[in-house]
This record gives C-alpha cells, sequence and structure tokens, in this order.
C-alpha cells in the first residue's frame, strides 16, 4: 500500500506543477480616482408683466391663381373620305381640292359630317359656332365651314 500512496502523491505532485502554470498574472490595479461635484442652483425666471397686446393675426390666404387654359390643338385641314351614311352631300373645295364647306342634305348628322371630314366634332363645333345643341339639331341647307384657318 505505501506504494499506491507514493505512486498518488507523486501524481498529485506532477499536476501541481503542470497546472502552476495556468494561473492568470496578477492585474495592476489603477490608481484610486478622486471626483468632485459642484451643484449649482437652478435659477427661477421671475415673471413679468403681462402682455396687453393682442396676438397677431394669422396672414390672408393668397388668391387663388387660375390654371393655365388648356391648349386646343387643332387639327390639320378637313379630308374628305368620301361619302357615307349621315353625309352623302358634295362638298365645295377650294383652290387645293381641299374641302372648304360642306352643305347639309337630307338624312345628313352633325356627328357623321365630322366623321367623314376626319375632324373631331369639338373642332368642327368651333368652327362653326352658328351650330347649336352640340351639333344634335341641323337642318337642310345648313352650310357647315371644314376650312380650320377660318371660323364662323
Amino acid at each position: 500500500m505505501r506504494r499506491r500512496l507514493g505512486t498518488a502523491a507523486a501524481s498529485a505532485g506532477l499536476a501541481a506543477l503542470l497546472l502552476s502554470g495556468c494561473v492568470a498574472a496578477p492585474v495592476a490595479t489603477p490608481p484610486p480616482v478622486t471626483i468632485t461635484a459642484t451643484v449649482t442652483a437652478t435659477p427661477t425666471p421671475t415673471p413679468g408683466p403681462p402682455s396687453s397686446a393682442p396676438a397677431p393675426a394669422p396672414a390672408p390666404a393668397p388668391e387663388p391663381v387660375p390654371n393655365a387654359p388648356a391648349p386646343v390643338v387643332e387639327w390639320g385641314p378637313a379630308y374628305d373620305t368620301g361619302s357615307r351614311d349621315g353625309a352623302t352631300g358634295t362638298p365645295v373645295l377650294d383652290g387645293n381640292g381641299v374641302p372648304a364647306s360642306y352643305t347639309v342634305v337630307a338624312g345628313d348628322s352633325f356627328f357623321d359630317i365630322a366623321q367623314r371630314f376626319e375632324l373631331p366634332q369639338q373642332q368642327l363645333l368651333r368652327m362653326n359656332p352658328q351650330i347649336h345643341d352640340f351639333g344634335e339639331t341641323v337642318y337642310i341647307g345648313d352650310v357647315i365651314n371644314l376650312d380650320w384657318t377660318k371660323t364662323g
């Protein structure tokens, strides 16, 4: 049994020797720091006399600015696509062969006349202020201007 104790003691001594390298190095402690706090009282505001001036009135709203009118883009000269239902009359041509006017015949409608000459109905109405009811009512013999350079 003695032998066993000797071996155990030797093993413990060897373990202590091996583990001695695992001990942390001593840490240097910093010198103590002294902090001095100074307390200053916050001054309290002294109330002044109440203001007798009324609050300023709010600024007036700016005047509205209207939008610029939408540009009116007029289509080019009328182009005759030929006789069709609702526009069967014969147009009067100018010196260049471009339709200048059209005389309403029985069965014509303002919409079909605009379609025949490839003009928007609103433009044809602007070109012909004598036409009332947005072109709903045209009469036989009415002369419709097709020259976009002349109105009225």
